[in-house]
C-alpha cells in the first residue's frame, strides 16, 4: 500500500457567508470572499440559487414597468402604468381601475366588516381599496391627497408620506378606512422628521423617519402616545423595511439594522448587522430599491438595480437568518442577474410565492426553475486564501475532495488557486464537477435509461488529484449554466509539507 503518513488533510465545513471586512488569516475557513448567487442555506452549506419563471406569459400593461404587487384572494394584484389588474397566472383580465401618473405602490390588507380588502397608496393619488370586485377611492373630506405609505393598526387605517405634510401621520376612524371625521375618531399626528415608512410591529406602529424613529402605542385617539425609539438614525428607504425572525430589518445610511436591536440600546447608536458586507452597502443606489422575505428559508433579499442597467448586471444582497455557535445572526451573499421594479411574497394555498415585477412589464415568480427566466444563473464561490496552519510553509498539494449535494444534473467547475492567484505561480486548470448522471426519481427525465446511474445519491463525493504547490491555497467553484441547483457542503485539502519560505 502507498505510504500516506506524510499527507496532512484539512477539512473545511462551509458556512459563515460572504465576509468582506476581515483579512484572510482571521476569517472563518468556511466563509467566502466571493459568494454570488449561492445562498447560505438553513440546512448548512451554500446552495446555488433557484431561478425564476414568468408568472404569466403576458405583460400587465405592455412594456410599462410594474409599480407594485400584492398577493390577495389566491391571486396577484399588479399595478403597471396607470392601471391595476388581478391575475392568477392564466391571464391578467380587464383593468380594475385607472390611476393617473401613479408612483410606486405600497399595500396592506384588512377585514373590518367580514370582507377581506386590500388598501393601496402610490405617492401620487388618493388611497383606494379593492375587495375582489369593487374598487373604491378614498377621497372623502379630510382624506390624505397623495400618501406614500399605508398601514392598518388598531382597526384604523394610517397614512404617511404626503408631499405637502411629510411629517404628518393621518388616521381614519376606527373600523372605517373611508371616514376621516374627527368626531368619529379620525385625526392626525405630527412628528419632527419626514416620514419614509410606517410599519405595524407587535403592539406598536413604528414610524420611520429620515433621521429618527418613533413608536406609536395605544388603542384610539383617546390614548395614542408617540415615543422615540432612536433620535440618532433613520431609514434610508421605506421599501427596505421587512419583518423577519421577529425583528424589523431596514436600511440606514451605514447598513442594515434591526429595530429590536435599536430599541435595546435606546438613543445610543449600535453596529449594523451588515458589517461583514459593508462594502456592498456603500455600493447601494436608490434608483429603485426593493426588498422581500422568503419565509421558508429565513431570508431577506434587497435589490438595488440601476434603472438604466440590464438584468444580467443588476445586483442585490441576500441575508439568511441562521443559528450559529455564536447565537442567531445573518449570513450574506451577493445576488446578480435579477432586475425587479417591485417585490412581494406571501402564501397562496399552502405554497409560498416570491413575486418579482419587472421593468419590462412582466411578473416573474422567484424560487421556481433553474434559470433567471431563460438566462443562466451565474454562481461563484471562492474561499479565503487558506494558510492551512502555517503561511510560511509551502504545501505540496495532493488531492481535493469536495462534498456536495445535487438536485439533478449539475455542470460546475472547481479550481484550486495558489498564493492569492499570483501570476508568478503556475495555477492548475479547472476540474468539471457534475452529478453522477442524475438522481433516479420515478417520472423524471433524469431517470430515463442512460441518464440515471444505479445506486447514485444526491450527495456525491468529488475526488481529484491536484498539481502544484503554494503557501496559500484557495478553492473556487464557478457555475454558469441552466442546470439544476446544488449545495456545496464541505471540502478536504490533502497536502505534504514542503520548504519554509
Amino acid at each position: 500500500m502507498p505510504d500516506t503518513s506524510a499527507i496532512s488533510p484539512v477539512t473545511v465545513s462551509l458556512g459563515g457567508g460572504l465576509v468582506l471586512d476581515r483579512d484572510d488569516f482571521s476569517m472563518p475557513p468556511g466563509a467566502a470572499v466571493e459568494l454570488q448567487n449561492f445562498e447560505p442555506s438553513i440546512g448548512g452549506g451554500y446552495r446555488r440559487l433557484t431561478g425564476s419563471t414568468k408568472f404569466d406569459s403576458t405583460q400587465v400593461d405592455g412594456s410599462n414597468a410594474i409599480l407594485g404587487l400584492k398577493i390577495f384572494n389566491s391571486g396577484l394584484l399588479a399595478a403597471a402604468g396607470n392601471v391595476l389588474k388581478f391575475g392568477t397566472g392564466t391571464g391578467w383580465g380587464s383593468s380594475i381601475a385607472t390611476r393617473t401618473s401613479a408612483g410606486r405602490y405600497k399595500f396592506d390588507d384588512f377585514n373590518f366588516s367580514n370582507t377581506l380588502k386590500v388598501i393601496m397608496v402610490d405617492d401620487v393619488n388618493n388611497a383606494a381599496t379593492f375587495d375582489g370586485s369593487t374598487y373604491t377611492l378614498l377621497n372623502a373630506t379630510g382624506a390624505p391627497a397623495d400618501p406614500a405609505s399605508v398601514q392598518i393598526f388598531r382597526d384604523h387605517a394610517f397614512f404617511a408620506g404626503m408631499s405637502s405634510t411629510p411629517q404628518e401621520l393621518v388616521f381614519s376612524a376606527p373600523f372605517n378606512e373611508a371616514d376621516f371625521t374627527a368626531a368619529n375618531g379620525a385625526g392626525s399626528i405630527k412628528v419632527d422628521t419626514s416620514i419614509v415608512e410606517i410599519k405595524s410591529f407587535r403592539d406598536s406602529l413604528l414610524i420611520f423617519g429620515t433621521d429618527r424613529i418613533y413608536r406609536l402605542t395605544g388603542t384610539s385617539i383617546a390614548d395614542w402616545q408617540v415615543s422615540p425609539v432612536t433620535r440618532v438614525l433613520g431609514c434610508s428607504d421605506g421599501f427596505s423595511v421587512q419583518e423577519i425572525g421577529g425583528d424589523l430589518l431596514f436600511l440606514t445610511p451605514d447598513g442594515l439594522r434591526t429595530i429590536a436591536a435599536t430599541e435595546r440600546i435606546g438613543d445610543i447608536e449600535l453596529g449594523t448587522v451588515s458589517k461583514p458586507i459593508q462594502q456592498r452597502i456603500q455600493d447601494i443606489g436608490f434608483d429603485n430599491l426593493s426588498s422581500v422575505i422568503v419565509r421558508n428559508k429565513s431570508q431577506y433579499r434587497l435589490f438595488y438595480p440601476a434603472t438604466g442597467g440590464i438584468a444580467a448586471d443588476s445586483r442585490g444582497i441576500l441575508a439568511t437568518l441562521k443559528r450559529t455557535q455564536q447565537g442567531i445572526g445573518y449570513e450574506f451573499a451577493d445576488l446578480k442577474g435579477m432586475k425587479p421594479s417591485a417585490m412581494e411574497s406571501g402564501i397562496i394555498g399552502n405554497t409560498e410565492y416570491i413575486m418579482e415585477g419587472g421593468y419590462d412589464g412582466f411578473v416573474r415568480r422567484q424560487e421556481l426553475g433553474d434559470t433567471f427566466d431563460g438566462d443562466n444563473v451565474v454562481a461563484v464561490y471562492r474561499s479565503p486564501d487558506l494558510s492551512l496552519g502555517d503561511a510560511g510553509l509551502r504545501k505540496l498539494m495532493q488531492r481535493v475532495i469536495l462534498n456536495y449535494e445535487v438536485e439533478g444534473t449539475v455542470d460546475a467547475q472547481l479550481r484550486i488557486r495558489y498564493d492569492s492567484d499570483s501570476r508568478d505561480v503556475p495555477q492548475p486548470t479547472y476540474f468539471d464537477v457534475s452529478s453522477p448522471g442524475g438522481i433516479a426519481i420515478y417520472g423524471s427525465s433524469a431517470s430515463t435509461y442512460g441518464n440515471a446511474v444505479y445506486d447514485s445519491s444526491g450527495a456525491p463525493i468529488f475526488r481529484r488529484a491536484i498539481e502544484g504547490s503554494g503557501f496559500l491555497i484557495a478553492v473556487r467553484v464557478n457555475h454558469d449554466s441552466s442546470d439544476n441547483a446544488f449545495t456545496l457542503h464541505s471540502y478536504q485539502l490533502e497536502f505534504t509539507i514542503g520548504g519554509r519560505r
